[in-house]
């Protein structure tokens, strides 16, 4: 090799190329320590956050929680959630109204045979655990849907409760969860535990209600279509739908920092994220516009989901949607009674107004019952009701003495007829 020829010369590269190796080797420091600093920036934000949403546990202020849930990341770990969801949920104290012990003594829940099939096909996505581990969570997780509802056995089990209440398990431990389960159940969800589903059918009518006010063009878009497409996410607070265990955490600050309702407005803003992509399905394909809202976009933007949903609810409330879709929902509802979260219901106010829905659905069942009957047998129920109004008339003109009037009036009638031929 020539004295004079650089080493990487007969790799195409000269001292050119080593002066360009140096600065980027510069460059690159200087974004390692740049990156270093934005990391170390993030970490600081965060235990300021941290600390800050202690010291608003510590004081029980909702307001503070309320908006730290609202924020970037909401309450950022499960550490801090162990504190805050409880309070939230006002289930706290030590003197919870909640007894649990003796349960096992309580006789089954009706629906615990379904519950045991629904545990074994649950923690899907997550944790992330051994076979053995997996096996302990059902179990613990078995245990603690029927401690709830052998304590409460007029609540009625439905499909994906076991979604929402694996959450509170992996988030506050199966100890900690029981009262939280039993609030959220009683106050929060209590429309979905009723005997039937038509209560939850009635929230979703909320949907095309918002959406009419936000965007009323979309609105006639998605017009042919029911919005029955939401029952499962919002009947699970998307516990069913959204697959990482951060995400559904992370929801779940915000959704229990909210009023019932806000579920609902949540899927709006969902629904109004896609709006591009809606759109370009035609209005004469319903079956695909349905089966597009019937699955959650992958990713969810969830902060950005979050702050559209609070603006939705401020802007659009509840009492201001059209159609009468709010005054469709019972005053005894949980949409209803639990509005302010602060002066939640007591455990014994929610069980009465949990049988005055019941008794309101009996009612509307028999009702549904006796329209349908009436409806099916029309022509013959006309039929008696005419022959019994002839009937009835009968005897009051006898009872009146008007028979022979009315038969002379006949005889003469007949009499005319038959003078002018028509007989």
């Amino acid at each position: 090799m020539d004295q004079d020829q650089h080493p990487f010369d007969e790799a195409g590269g000269g001292p050119e190329l080593v002066n360009e190796k140096k600065q980027n080797d510069v460059v690159n420091e200087g974004s390692l320590h740049t990156t270093d600093s934005v990391d170390e920036a993030k970490e600081a934000r965060a235990i300021e956050k941290t600390n800050a949403i202690r010291r608003a546990c510590d004081l029980r202020d909702f307001d503070a929680l309320v908006s730290y849930a609202i924020s970037e990341g909401g309450f950022l770990n499960d550490e801090v959630r162990r504190v805050a969801w409880p309070i939230l949920l006002q289930c706290d104290r030590r003197e919870s109204s909640h007894d649990f012990s003796g349960w096992e003594d309580l006789s089954p829940h009706v629906d615990e045979e379904q519950i045991q099939l629904d545990v074994n096909r649950s923690f899907v996505y997550y944790p992330d655990c051994s076979s053995e581990e997996l096996s302990a969570k059902k179990d613990e997780l078995s245990q603690l849907i029927k401690r709830v509802l052998r304590k409460y056995p007029m609540l009625c089990y439905f499909q994906g409760y076991h979604d929402i209440v694996q959450v509170l398990l992996l988030v506050l431990g199966s100890h900690e969860a029981a009262p939280a389960v039993a609030q959220i159940s009683l106050l929060r969800i209590r429309d979905y535990m009723l005997p039937t589903l038509s209560p939850a059918l009635k929230h979703l009518q909320l949907l095309p209600a918002i959406i009419e006010r936000a965007d009323s063009p979309l609105r006639h878009h998605l017009a042919e279509i029911q919005p029955f497409f939401a029952l499962a996410a919002t009947l699970t607070l998307y516990a069913h739908d959204i697959q990482e265990y951060s995400d559904i955490a992370r929801l779940f600050d915000f959704l229990l920092a909210e009023e019932p309702v806000v579920p609902v407005y949540l899927f709006a803003a969902i629904i109004l994220s896609r709006k591009k992509e809606l759109l370009e399905i035609p209005e004469e394909e319903p079956e695909m516009l349905h089966f597009t809202l019937s699955k959650l976009p992958n990713p969810l933007d969830l902060d950005g989901l979050i702050l559209s949903a609070v603006r939705l609810f401020k802007d659009y409330p509840p009492e201001s949607l059209p159609y009468g879709a709010w005054n469709q929902i019972p005053s005894c509802s949980a949409l209803k009674s639990s509005r302010g979260l602060e002066q939640t219901h007591s455990k014994e106010e929610a069980l009465k107004l949990f049988r005055k829905q019941v008794r309101q659905l009996r009612y509307e069942e028999f009702r549904d019952k006796a329209v349908t009957f009436l409806w099916d047998h029309r022509r013959t129920i006309g039929s008696v009701a005419v022959t019994v109004f002839i009937g009835a008339m009968s005897i009051y003109i006898r009872c009146k003495g008007l028979d022979s009037t009315i038969w002379s009036y006949l005889g003469r009638l007949k009499s005319a007829l038959q003078y002018r031929g028509y007989l």
